[in-house]
């Protein structure tokens, strides 16, 4: 069963303006107002994470702000309202990195848990510059730099480890796909042909 994590406020209904108490909801401890419907959901958040790629490294921010001041991070951040996660992912780009950015695929969509705050519902995208983009730090961060896969320093946020997993899967997947049509198309290529491999009938005197 879910339960409710005090986050340190009291709630209040936005009906009757009743302070809300705990009552169990579809099998989850929920807010909610003892005089009427009203009900507190705990709707996560919404995020996107960006694997930006260049020279073969991926580009991490070091963080400037809490959380994880001083440890790094791939750019993204919260979606807003009126934006397309995509959208989001190259805003944030803009604004932590000082690059944009062309999104080349999806990584995948993750879950984070929290319990002192909404959790999330993450959205993590592959990406490489725009042709003439150069690395700067942003308000939020401290240095930029590019960093091989297998030399990443701290990361700040846990969700971050598991994106750059998924992409060196999604990564792997793609090469040994690449490898599997060129053998096929070789295998073709030095087939012969049904017209090749036909004898020729013998010629009548």
């Amino acid at each position: 069963m879910g339960r409710v994590t005090s986050w340190e406020m009291s709630h209040y209904c936005v009906r009757c303006g009743t302070e809300l108490v705990t009552r169990v909801i579809e099998g989850h401890e929920l807010e909610a107002c003892p005089n009427d419907d009203f009900v507190l959901w705990r709707d996560p958040k919404v995020a996107s994470a960006v694997v930006v790629e260049v020279d073969g490294g991926v580009v991490l921010g070091r963080r400037a702000i809490e959380p994880g001041y001083g440890l790094w991070c791939l750019p993204g951040g919260f979606v807003n309202d009126d934006e397309h996660p995509a959208e989001a992912a190259m805003r944030e780009c803009l604004e932590e990195i000082s690059a944009a950015v062309e999104l080349t695929s999806l990584i995948g969509v993750y879950h984070v848990p929290k319990q002192d705050a909404p959790s999330m519902v993450g959205i993590a995208y592959q990406a490489r510059l725009v042709d003439g983009a150069r690395l700067e730090p942003g308000v939020e961060m401290l240095e930029v730099g590019v960093f091989p896969i297998d030399s990443i320093p701290p990361l700040a946020f846990p969700s971050h480890r598991y994106v750059l997993d998924e992409f060196l899967k999604s990564r792997a997947s793609a090469e040994e796909s690449s490898t599997q049509r060129v053998a096929a198309k070789a295998q073709r290529e030095t087939r012969p042909s049904p017209t090749q491999a036909r004898p020729r009938p013998p010629r009548k005197p």
